[in-house]
């Protein structure tokens, strides 16, 4: 439709087509082109919180596992977990790198049964395990 109405617009000057041309592809491209981060709208909610009360916890588990209701930040974090997982959170802001360590360290050492759980739902395979090994032995015993 933009593109129709330079067109137009500009019908006489081939020249003045060609800059509207170039125009819409340039904010086509910038406006399609992927965020370097994941979304930082959920960053200010306190995972401290959640970890030390066991009915968020267990709401946020059975979220992960699709075995119950979703927040809207469980279901953006269920939405992204894979790819964090598989691009080793290269898009994850400060604050979700932060918040991911407290959670790993505080599912490795206070609830392992949470841990495994949902390490066979997210890694079956174990390839994340192996791939972390060094991070998760790191937090063995830190809590």
């Amino acid at each position: 439709m933009l593109l129709t109405y330079c067109f137009l617009l500009f019908s006489r000057s081939k020249m003045k087509l060609l800059i509207c041309i170039a125009f819409t592809c340039l904010v086509v491209a910038v406006w399609c082109k992927p965020s370097s981060t994941y979304t930082d709208k959920w960053d200010h909610i306190k995972v401290e919180e959640i970890l030390e009360s066991g009915r968020l916890l267990k709401a946020y588990v059975d979220c992960l596992m699709g075995q119950g209701r979703c927040t809207p930040d469980g279901k953006a974090l269920k939405e992204t977990l894979p790819d964090a997982l598989e691009h080793e959170c290269s898009k994850c802001t400060a604050k979700q790198k932060s918040s991911s360590d407290t959670v790993i360290r505080f599912l490795v050492n206070k609830r392992p049964d949470l841990w495994k759980e949902l390490s066979h739902k997210y890694d079956p395979d174990n390839i994340y395990q192996e791939r972390y090994k060094d991070k998760i032995d790191s937090v063995k015993g830190s809590e």
